[in-house]
């Protein structure tokens, strides 16, 4: 537990998948074709918290929803890349970081299925993943939430990190 306490003190960036991750995975549907997601309202008051703490925050995501868009730009999330294919997550992660010069040792990551192994298996990582993720994405996280995607995993690794630096 020490190990995991220290790699929480050396957290600057989180960045989050969108899809079992900020969400349950369940996409609604509606009569004109319109589809909507939902949100946690803890794992928001986290992000904010995590935002004004001078954290970074990104979003890394296959998913390409305008509600979601919206709702992160309300939260001055401004480093959002949404919408390719999810076997490019990889690429679209290691742009974001060569983009800004993040450390990967600074950067927790959180996904919860295949698309997200990449990632989630790069060596300097800190791999975290909600308890529902799949089971090889949770084989290969260094820390699993005991939370579930969409109902407080976000919130559960911020809070952590947060906590673990003195600034919760």
């Amino acid at each position: 537990m020490v190990a995991l306490q220290e790699r929480f003190t050396q957290i600057r960036t989180f960045i989050f998948d969108v899809d079992g991750v900020l969400t349950d995975g369940s996409v609604g549907l509606l009569a004109s074709g319109e589809r909507f997601r939902t949100v946690f309202i803890r794992d928001t008051y986290a992000i904010e918290r995590a935002l004004k703490a001078g954290f970074r925050v990104g979003i890394v995501s296959s998913a390409n929803a305008d509600g979601i868009r919206s709702w992160l730009a309300a939260m001055n999330v401004k480093d959002v890349f949404m919408g390719g294919p999810s076997d490019q997550k990889e690429n679209a992660y290691l742009g974001y970081i060569a983009r800004d010069g993040l450390n990967e040792a600074d950067i927790l990551y959180m996904g919860d299925d295949i698309p997200d192994l990449t990632i989630l298996s790069r060596a300097a990582v800190f791999s975290t993943c909600p308890a529902d993720a799949v089971d090889d994405v949770q084989a290969v996280c260094d820390y699993i939430s005991p939370m579930v995607g969409g109902r407080g995993a976000v919130r559960d690794v911020i809070e952590q990190v947060l906590r673990a630096q003195g600034k919760w």
